[in-house]
């Protein structure tokens, strides 16, 4: 039995067509988790593996993507290390206090979300991908030490620099937790891991390869299974950045992007906003990435970041046909 095609794709094998899905995919946008909401609270979605299950699913039945990416918070791992973190509407994860001398590493990272990969596995078609994924070290940190999302993250980049041996100290701890996070995941049935480092952009090269970059490649390197390492406005890191796959923002076009990338799968990088547009600028930016793509070994289509959630379903259903029709159109 061959892989599914995310899988081949990401190792850069010769495939029918290119593989799609879609970074916040799983809620958002959809009214069928919407109604979920109305029922349930994010974090007892999260706790809940049938209903994780069934949120993960929900894209998967509804636009016909390529992988289903697994419902879980970022915070996820930190929440076992023992960090008391709340999800504030409109703001996002907040963490009132923080002691990096209390986090412990459990045995069991999250047994509720392997219990949801193994629920989705078990549903999925075998041609399609379990999308599993794990926040980064800096990202996560940034969290931890400004308390919630930040613009500048000035408090993180002055830890960095006043106490690096503390702040690699901090990353360590963090870096092991997260590989043992993915490990459960991939052990579970996770055909991809997928590592966030939303936040890694406001960083210079030079301060990624000090405080950053061994510590994202240390979770990486945890995994027998194809990787896609995802960041906004890292342009300028992209020759710095490991994995099989790399995510690429809509900052930068594909083609350069990928260039600067190295030799690695990518991945992107459609503008989150097109899918508000009318369907022909929709459809014109998509054929543009496809086209800059130029029908290379490696490409996943995907956003440049997350589905927004005034997002028409109707339009990822139908970007979704478009890039799966068009793409077996020019491999005939």
């Amino acid at each position: 039995m061959s892989a599914p095609l995310l899988v081949r794709a990401a190792r850069c094998e010769p495939v029918e067509r290119t593989p799609v899905w879609f970074m916040r995919q799983a809620g958002r946008s959809l009214p069928e988790y919407r109604a979920l909401r109305e029922r349930h609270d994010f974090f007892e979605l999260g706790r809940r593996p049938e209903l994780c299950a069934e949120v993960t699913l929900q894209p998967v039945r509804r636009h016909g993507v390529d992988a289903a990416v697994m419902f879980a918070d970022i915070m996820t791992p930190v929440a076992a290390m023992g960090v008391d973190v709340k999800l504030v509407e409109g703001v996002g994860p907040v963490v009132d206090s923080f002691d990096a001398r209390q986090l412990r590493i459990p045995d069991e990272v999250a047994p509720e979300v392997c219990e949801a990969i193994r629920l989705v596995r078990g549903e999925l078609d075998d041609d399609k991908a379990v999308v599993g994924f794990c926040g980064a070290p800096f990202t996560v940190a940034g969290y931890l030490i400004e308390g919630k999302p930040s613009r500048d993250f000035v408090k993180v980049k002055g830890f960095m620099y006043r106490e690096p041996d503390a702040w690699h100290a901090l990353m360590e701890t963090l870096a092991e937790c997260f590989a043992r996070y993915v490990c459960e995941q991939v052990d579970a049935g996770a055909d991809v891991i997928q590592l966030f480092d939303s936040w890694v952009g406001v960083l210079s090269p030079a301060d990624y390869a000090e405080f950053v970059a061994a510590h994202s490649e240390r979770i990486l390197d945890a995994v027998d299974v194809p990787t896609i390492h995802f960041g906004t406005g890292t342009t300028a890191l992209l020759p710095q950045m490991a994995g099989d796959v790399i995510g690429l923002d809509w900052r930068v076009p594909l083609d350069e992007g990928w260039e600067l990338a190295g030799n690695p799968g990518a991945q992107g990088n459609l503008d989150p906003a097109a899918l508000l547009a009318p369907w022909d600028r929709l459809e014109a930016a998509a054929l543009d990435v496809l086209e800059r793509a130029r029908g290379r070994n490696g490409h996943i289509f995907n956003l440049g970041h997350g589905i927004l959630p005034q997002t028409d379903p109707d339009a990822v259903t139908r970007l979704t046909e478009l890039v799966q029709s068009r793409t077996v159109e020019a491999r005939v």
